[in-house]
């Protein structure tokens, strides 16, 4: 789907949920809880534009804080926004089934609860808003095949590295990214679920593999562009040649430019904007005491998944400077004039 039909699509979902428009009565509290600060889109994307479009809704007060991937801070923070009087929690949780607590923590108080891109696996939820993440994997997969044809590589092994283990994305991502290669007969020579999505560990796992497998290495299937970093730095540290596909995920501006030089091979875009605008709205929503409704369910939670896409250098300019995500400004600095110009980017 093209960024324009990922607006559409939301906007129409948006027009699902009543009593947007602003009130004169418009107050309350939503606390923010996002995982980490290692994936950059959190404070690069997600905090800011939820934070922007809450303001713009009314005078509510958002109550921010980000876990740095530990689930029992996480619960502090979500324990400390509940005795602060906060009226709805948007939680994207460090480890979903830890998160369970949280949850029946703020639904014995009454709160509202969203699983915002990530499910929470029990409790009473108020809506769920992500992307469709199985896909998110098939798009990985699918891009990788279609190089490794290209590069007349179907032979050769591949390296999976997943996400954490505690994040229930990370497991659709591979079931999705499994169904693709095991259906085109992909052979995969190792893999790896990266603890906290580290890249640093993930470079260090990609290194052991390549005093392993050396030049069997057609392609790593890295989950995000922070592992797929890491796996980058291990491969080209080794100078392994010929130099293997390297998937990602999230769009960061580091994993488009190493795309550019040829380092990585795709990353998935995801419309994070509408996202978090579209949690806001929820969020606002529920303040006000008004319903909510959803496209579809999952396990009875009003649920809207977003359509992620795939970028690689040839879809650059078409998906994520398109969408607004990133400028040619940002991606073509001094150092990556050469590579934009050779794609096209102005």
């Amino acid at each position: 789907m093209h960024p324009a039909a990922v607006l559409a699509a939301t906007a129409l979902t948006a027009a699902l949920l009543t009593a947007c428009a602003p009130a004169a009565d418009d107050v309350g509290t939503i606390a923010l809880l996002l995982p980490d600060a290692k994936t950059a889109r959190y404070e690069t994307f997600d905090r800011p534009v939820f934070e922007e479009r809450v303001a713009e809704l009314g005078d509510f007060r958002v109550l921010y804080s980000n876990a740095d991937q530990d689930a029992a801070k996480q619960q502090q923070q979500a324990e400390s926004a509940l005795a602060a009087g906060t009226d709805v929690l948007v939680l994207d949780p460090v480890d979903g089934n830890a998160a369970v607590s949280i949850v029946a923590a703020a639904n014995a108080q009454g709160v509202p609860v969203i699983a915002y891109d990530r499910m929470i696996s029990g409790g009473e939820l108020a809506y769920h808003v992500s992307f469709d993440n199985e896909k998110v994997g098939q798009l990985q997969a699918e891009t990788l095949v279609a190089g490794l044809d290209a590069a007349e590589r179907e032979d050769a092994g591949i390296l999976m590295i997943n996400g954490s283990p505690t994040d229930s994305n990370a497991a659709l991502f591979r079931t999705g990214a499994r169904e693709v290669l095991d259906a085109a007969g992909v052979s995969v020579l190792a893999e790896y679920s990266t603890p906290d999505w580290s890249p640093d560990k993930a470079q260090e796992w990609t290194a052991g593999q390549i005093s392993q497998f050396g030049d069997r290495i057609a392609a790593v299937y890295a989950a995000n562009d922070g592992t797929a970093s890491g796996a980058v730095s291990a491969l080209k540290a080794a100078n392994v040649a010929p130099y293997p596909l390297v998937t990602g995920q999230d769009a960061e501006l580091t994993a488009l430019q190493r795309i550019l030089t040829g380092d990585q091979y795709m990353t998935v875009y995801k419309a994070i904007k509408p996202q978090a605008r579209l949690a806001a709205e929820v969020a606002v929503t529920l303040v006000r005491g008004d319903e909510v409704t959803a496209p579809t369910e999952i396990d009875g939670v009003p649920t809207t998944l977003l359509e992620p896409v795939a970028v690689t250098v040839d879809t650059i300019a078409d998906t994520v400077i398109a969408d607004g995500f990133w400028r040619v400004e940002d991606i073509c600095t001094p150092g990556y004039a050469a590579a934009c110009a050779a794609a096209g980017l102005r």
